[in-house]
Formats: structure tokens, sequence, C-alpha cells
């Protein structure tokens, strides 16, 4: 399957996922979600597939939502957002739950919903100077791509709200100690070595590995109606006075100046 802002090459047992608008640092339009998820049925799908790696074409794995697409909404933003995190959050859903194990591999910077990605992943490797940086609120959004799911459980509720509310980058060895990568590799290893991982899961077990990730997800709780609130929470926001604001500010390339008020 080739798509135009997602690429899913089959080597052997073991599926690449590229998330490929490099030129826009791979940032989460509608079409790219919608794509994401055809690429997780089709991984999902095929017997053929036993590993599945996921990874960000050029210099960056994912930067997060794509804020100019949402912008051109001009009032209509909150709809847009619910569509599409309702493609993006049924993708993670597929990866989570599919039986072939998913290993991220890190390229650069992953900023919002690309955190989530790196966060729903079996397993992930990144960079030496990759960087993590959750930025929801900077912009004055909330938020998605499971993360405020994900991310308490794999590192922890205060360091999951140090990085929403305060919103500094986390660097991979902090991210490695945290526990939200498991390896950290030189800059042009994250991709080679996740496939190397990838190739040893794909001689293993394909079924006993997708019942042990059913047993994991079903331990987290309720991940799919936990992704239903975060779709409905950053869509509201984005309509109210901070989030119009937060996004402005952004592609205005200007300090945003937050009333507080959440509300129309």
């Amino acid at each position: 399957m080739s798509a135009s802002s997602v690429h899913v090459e089959t080597r052997g047992a073991v599926a690449l996922v590229t998330l490929n608008r490099p030129d826009n640092a791979n940032t989460l339009n509608l079409q790219l979600a919608m794509d994401l998820l055809a690429a997780a049925m089709t991984c999902a799908r095929n017997p053929a597939v036993r590993a599945v790696v996921l990874t960000g074409a050029g210099r960056n794995f994912c930067f997060g939502g794509d804020l100019r697409s949402i912008a051109t909404r001009d009032g209509a933003e909150d709809d847009y957002l619910r569509e599409l995190t309702g493609y993006l959050h049924a993708a993670i859903s597929q990866f989570v739950r599919m039986d072939p194990p998913v290993i991220a591999a890190v390229n650069g910077t992953a900023a919002g919903a690309g955190v989530g990605l790196v966060a729903m992943a079996d397993l992930a490797i990144c960079g030496k100077s990759s960087t993590f940086n959750l930025a929801y609120t900077n912009v004055g959004l909330t938020p998605d791509g499971g993360t405020s799911f994900l991310l308490p459980r794999a590192i922890g509720a205060k360091r999951t709200m140090e990085l929403l509310l305060l919103n500094r980058p986390l660097s991979a060895d902090e991210a490695l100690d945290w526990g939200l990568v498991n390896e950290v590799a030189a800059d042009d290893r994250p991709l080679e070595r996740a496939h190397e991982i990838a190739e040893q899961l794909a001689r293993g077990a394909t079924r006993a590995f997708g019942r042990t990730k059913r047993l994991i997800a079903h331990s987290l709780g309720a991940l799919e109606s936990h992704m239903v609130l975060e779709s409905e929470t950053i869509a509201s926001q984005a309509v109210s006075p901070d989030g119009v604001e937060g996004i402005r500010a952004f592609l205005e390339k200007r300090k945003p100046s937050f009333s507080g008020n959440g509300a129309r």
C-alpha cells in the first residue's frame, strides 16, 4: 500500500510504516490521520506481517497536529478536530491491539500527538539528539493522540503534568530514564536498530505477542473511551478564545496572550 502521506513497505515479515509529510515535519492533518488508519488496518489484516516499525520521513518523527490546517477551518475547527482525532485514535487502537509488535523509530523531534504515537508503541528507539515536547497548552489546546491516557501509565502522573503544563522538552536520555523509550541509539541508527528488533520479534510467536499486548491493554483500562473524551475536549478548546489565540499566535510566530477564558 502506498499513500500520499503514509507509506507502507513490507520487508519480509516486517512492515515499515512511514509518516510521509517531511516538508511539514510529518504534522498530522486529516489526510494523514486517514492514511495512518488505513496503514494500521493493512498491517493488522495481513497475516504475513509479524512486526511493524513506525517512523517519520525526513529529519523529524512527527511535530503533532498541523495547526495551519486547523486554522483554515474558520469557525469549524471543532468539527475538523473531531474528524481528525477520530481517525487518529482509531489508528492508535489498531496498533495497540494488533498481533504484530509495534516498534517506534524516533528520528529528531516528536511533539504533541507524535509523542502519543511513541507512547502507544510496544517498544521505542530514539536518536541521541531526539527531543520530546507535548506543546499542547502552549497553543491553548489540550492533549490528544492518547497522550493523557498512555503517558501517566508510562512515566507517572506528576511527570506527565510537568510536560503538559510546563511544556519543557524532554531529552533522549531523560526519555529513557523516565520509561518513554526503551533504547537510545546514535542519531543515524534508530530505524536500523528498530528493524533489527522487529526482525527478531518477527521470528517469534506472533499470536502469543498479540494476546500479551491485549492483556496489557486491558490492564490499562478503557483506552478507546478515554480517547473519545480527548477528541471532545480538544475540539471544544480549539474554538475557545484561548485556543483561537494560541493557534493564531503560533502561526504568526508571536507569544500568545491568553485570557484564561475556556468558553466562547
